[in-house]
């Protein structure tokens, strides 16, 4: 009983915090230091990207540390956040990096600037009543390919980018479909979308919407009913997937190629464990393959004398 008792409590008692905001920011290089100096001594991991338009972050923290975190964010960064919080039993990233880039979501377009105009909220009341009434939307899934093959909303018209800068091009080619209907969008926490939509709106598009805090949000508001996601979600941690009820998921990823698989991926001759997955088998070269082979080999050698 006792031991069973010790186990429960150590269940989820690691908080994955999520959160992002498009804002003005300056001292870029001072405000890297101050977050290194915060999340190390902490024990506090994952990424957080700081640029000149705003800040994302995925950061993964024991529970006890979760209030601090969200405090310290707010304090520093001077920036009111809609935190997206998850539970799980262990770290989901391996490392802390704090990265400034030239966009916290690279979409590689100079001229758009989401703090200024975006698209419209909808709550996910709100998203349910456009999924059961569609005549006069298109709901698009703005999230990579390898991301909506393994989930989406119901309805959803899938983008199949392989990375978010190809989105210009997707709405140049689709125009057709796109032009005189109301478009409704939806990502993971929210940030494409609203990028994605600041984009659409300087393009003449005038009624864009998007899913308030993305697909973590919809999830944690609907876990008892009127659920119109179907399949798993993709993140970008070490749990590669979760379900609707915001645990980990039954996916897999393949080092080679960071797509998720699944147990019947595993069984394919083109399955080798860190090396190759059906997806990538016929992309990567053999020198590529014995890299990923050593590779497989030294983390064996350091697992088994126990060296994280």
């Amino acid at each position: 009983y006792n031991i069973l008792k010790k186990n429960i409590m150590h269940l989820n008692n690691f908080s994955i915090c999520s959160f992002y905001k498009f804002s003005y920011l300056n001292d870029l290089e001072k405000l890297k230091k101050k977050l290194i100096n915060f999340l190390k001594p902490n024990d506090i991991k994952g990424i957080v990207l700081i640029s000149k338009e705003g800040v994302n972050g995925t950061l993964s923290a024991k529970n006890e540390n979760l209030n601090n975190l969200k405090e310290f964010l707010e304090y520093t960064l001077k920036i009111k956040f809609q935190f997206k919080i998850q539970k799980f039993n262990q770290h989901s990233f391996l490392k802390t990096k704090v990265k400034i880039k030239s966009e916290i979501i690279k979409l590689n377009q100079d001229d758009i600037n989401p703090k200024k105009v975006t698209g419209k909220n909808l709550t996910p009341k709100e998203w349910n009543q456009i999924i059961k009434n569609d005549k006069e939307y298109v709901i698009l899934d703005v999230r990579n390919k390898y991301e909506s093959k393994i989930g989406t909303f119901k309805k959803a018209v899938k983008t199949e980018l392989s990375n978010f800068t190809e989105f210009p091009h997707w709405i140049k080619e689709h125009e057709h479909k796109l032009k005189n209907k109301k478009v409704a969008m939806f990502c993971t926490g929210g940030i494409r979308c609203e990028k994605a939509s600041t984009y659409m709106i300087k393009k003449g598009y005038r009624d864009v919407y998007h899913l308030e805090g993305g697909i973590f949000n919809y999830l944690s508001n609907n876990l008892k009913s009127n659920n119109n996601w179907e399949g798993e979600c993709f993140v970008f941690d070490d749990r590669v997937s979760i379900n609707k009820k915001l645990d980990k998921g039954k996916y897999s990823q393949c080092f080679a190629c960071r797509n998720p698989i699944s147990e019947f991926d595993k069984k394919s001759l083109n399955y080798k464990k860190g090396v190759s997955c059906p997806h990538c088998f016929n992309k990567t070269s053999e020198k590529k393959k014995k890299g990923f082979e050593e590779r497989e080999k030294q983390l064996f050698i350091a697992k088994k004398k126990g060296i994280n």
